[in-house]
């Protein structure tokens, strides 16, 4: 007999991500267990969602200086680049619709020069009971809200530490170049750029 997991407020989320010791963000299993043991409810994320039909957008709902917290609004067909984390960790949570994440290997990145070769290595879902981390040892990913999907989708991001550039990878191409990374909203209010 399985028992079903009660969705939580994103603020318990908070308050639950504030308790965490550093150490927590050091390794990619404690808050991986700690966003499959606590789905959050959309209903909760009401003021922290905000859609753009052209590019999915970056919403933050909390920062410290061990991780930041973010949910991204995904339309129907959108995805984000291909894309790596600064070496730090990255957690995925799914609490509205499902999305894929594609993941990749690479075998070589000349940034100043602006080459690179990615290899495909394998694609996860992630729904409301299927959140995931990205691997520490390949973190070159993508994720893609698919046309087949037919839905909305949210995600919520915990990094770990914050950052705000990284590389983005162009697999087509081989070319890679730094980006500078930027929020849409903060705390539930626009940000003007």
């Amino acid at each position: 007999m399985t028992t079903a997991i009660k969705a939580v407020s994103i603020q318990t989320l908070v308050a639950r991500l504030r308790e965490l010791p550093e150490s927590a963000f050091d390794q990619t299993e404690p808050v991986k267990r700690l966003l499959q043991e606590m789905p959050v409810s959309p209903e909760s994320l009401s003021r922290y969602l905000n859609w753009n039909r052209q590019h999915y957008t970056r919403n933050l709902i909390d920062r410290t200086p061990l991780y930041e917290l973010m949910a991204i609004c995904w339309e129907v067909g959108q995805a984000s680049s291909v894309h790596n984390h600064r070496d730090q960790n990255c957690w995925m949570a799914v609490p509205i619709g499902r999305l894929q994440v594609e993941n990749f290997h690479l075998v070589h990145q000349d940034l100043q020069g602006g080459r690179c070769r990615l290899e495909p290595s394998n694609t996860v879902e992630m729904n409301i009971s299927q959140p995931c981390a990205v691997d520490p040892a390949d973190p070159v990913h993508r994720v893609v809200n698919p046309r087949t999907f037919n839905e909305r989708a949210v995600s919520l991001h915990v990094y770990s530490r914050p950052f705000d550039t990284c590389v983005v990878y162009s697999p087509e191409q081989d070319t890679c170049g730094e980006i500078q990374l930027h929020f849409n909203t903060e705390y539930g209010k626009n940000v003007e750029h």
